[in-house]
């Protein structure tokens, strides 16, 4: 199940997210950095970081540790 977290060059935020990503013992995911894409800053601009999971889930900051595992856990069809 691809994960994808949309972040930015130089932005707190997303290392928060990453530690939280970590934290979580998160899957190997993509960094997509939206900075050039005039696509992907008017849809995340303002959201960033976003953890999108393969299901079309996506996480908004802030999240914690424990929302990522479960929508990991979802994404992948599992239950607690």
């Amino acid at each position: 199940m691809p994960y994808v977290l949309y972040q930015r060059d130089d932005c707190h935020l997303c290392d928060l997210a990453l530690a939280v990503l970590a934290e979580a013992g998160m899957p190997a995911f993509e960094s997509v950095f939206i900075d050039d894409d005039e696509r992907l800053e008017a849809r995340y601009g303002h959201r960033v970081p976003v953890l999108q999971c393969g299901n079309g889930v996506e996480l908004d900051w802030p999240f914690e540790a424990a929302a990522v595992a479960a929508a990991v856990r979802g994404a992948s069809g599992e239950t607690e």
